[in-house]
């Protein structure tokens, strides 16, 4: 029997195609949305163009440096020594193209290209990201939770019927066994190497000091670039509340395939500013105001640093 070599391309190309297409509803809704609530966008982009300058600056230097916690990281993931400025440059990079595509396939995509040409083997190098991505996961549970009790009846959950939970429950259980039978068999090597990549990582307090440190660098910089922006534009929240709202609303933003978490960001960033009290033009001045700065003014040069390491074959 002559295998179907074309069979996974097909599969690969088709979950493209759909999260594609879902990301274009997304952003088809986020417009929608923009355009309903331009009066209050309006208000906040003059809002920040008068906002103070010097906590706009503490918020750029933030937003910098979560490029460099983010080269630690991904060091602190690998074994191998990495070019510490070619690895700055790539995350920069990777930041750039992970707004052009959906559910971080940018990002993804330059880091496996980049480690890969740093010597690593294909698998090894996608066993590093699932590594890196892991303890950013692991670390922002660890964080709200933390912050959790600090703000309490901030995350209110709220009342669901017993008749939905008792469906969801059973669609989450059918899920799992659907995944299990379909999926767990390609998975498991992978899992396995990944398992096995975490306790190696232990064992060298060096490389886990650099992954878990980067990784919570990583959050509480993006945090501290939200924190700075709203005291620029002078909304009244405290420093614990804007960092608890930013890991739980760029948590469930993460679920949506948007490019950079493009407009699913936004529109969670600033529902939960105003849930929490703030004045609708504030939070769409802090939301923008966090945009620029880790998104559209890195943008273009992100991806001329791309082209440039793709001229010097450094990707």
């Amino acid at each position: 029997m002559v295998p179907n070599v074309n069979a996974t391309p097909v599969t690969g190309r088709r979950g493209v195609y759909w999260q594609t297409g879902l990301c274009l509803v997304l952003l088809a809704g986020a417009g929608w949305l923009l355009r309903r609530h331009w009066p209050t966008v309006q208000h906040g982009a003059l809002r920040l163009a008068v906002a103070d300058q010097g906590w706009l600056l503490v918020a750029a230097l933030a937003a910098l440096g979560t490029w460099v916690s983010s080269a630690l990281a991904q060091q602190g993931a690998v074994a191998r020594r990495l070019p510490g400025g070619r690895l700055v440059a790539a995350q920069f990079a990777a930041s750039a193209a992970n707004h052009l595509l959906p559910a971080g396939l940018g990002a993804g995509a330059v880091n496996l290209r980049f480690l890969m040409r740093c010597g690593l083997p294909a698998g090894c190098g996608a066993s590093a990201l699932a590594v890196k991505g892991a303890a950013g996961a692991v670390v922002r549970l660890v964080l709200i939770a933390a912050l959790a009790p600090v703000c309490p009846g901030l995350l209110r959950i709220p009342h669901v019927p017993a008749a939905v939970l008792l469906a969801a429950t059973a669609a989450a259980v059918l899920l799992a066994v659907l995944v299990r039978a379909r999926l767990w068999a390609r998975c498991r090597g992978a899992v396995t190497a990944v398992a096995a990549d975490i306790r190696d990582l232990h064992t060298r307090p060096v490389r886990a000091a650099a992954l878990w440190g980067g990784s919570v660098a990583f959050a509480a910089l993006h945090s501290l670039v939200l924190i700075a922006v709203t005291r620029a534009v002078g909304l009244p929240l405290s420093p614990a509340r804007v960092a608890l709202l930013y890991l739980a609303a760029s948590g469930a933003a993460a679920l949506l395939p948007t490019p950079g978490g493009l407009g699913s960001l936004d529109a969670a960033l600033a529902l939960a500013l105003t849930a929490s009290g703030a004045p609708a033009a504030a939070a769409a001045s802090a939301v923008l105001g966090y945009r620029l700065l880790t998104m559209w003014l890195p943008l273009l040069p992100g991806l001329v640093v791309l082209g440039l390491l793709v001229r010097r074959r450094a990707l």
